[in-house]
Order: structure tokens, then sequence, then C-alpha cells
């Protein structure tokens, strides 16, 4: 699942220990991170779109 923090708050990821980046993070479902969304910390959500990477040419 992936979650992103409220604005504002820090929230802690209690696997890797450390606090979760503004833009989130996929993290494993469990119910701690279902507790910080029930509780508003939380956004559950799609991760970003990435766009594809574009294969350069080099002129010969």
């Amino acid at each position: 699942m992936y979650v992103t923090p409220r604005a504002g708050l820090r929230v802690v990821d209690p696997d890797l220990r450390d606090f979760l980046p503004a833009e989130g993070r996929e993290v494993p479902e469990s119910e701690y991170w279902h507790r910080r969304d029930r509780d508003g910390d939380v956004t559950v959500g799609a991760p970003p779109a990435t766009t594809p990477a574009v294969a350069v040419e080099e002129e010969v």
C-alpha cells in the first residue's frame, strides 16, 4: 500500500525506523498503517506515475 503523510505531519515508519517522506512511500499493509489512515495522519493512494526513461542516442 502507498501512503503519504498529511501536510505538516511527521509520521514514523516503524519498519524502517524513520519518518515517512513527504512524497510518500510503499509500506506493508498492516494494522499500524490502517490506524494512521483512520486517524487522518496519512492518505492511502496510488504511487505517483513515473515517466518512462527516454534513450538518448549519441551522435557519431
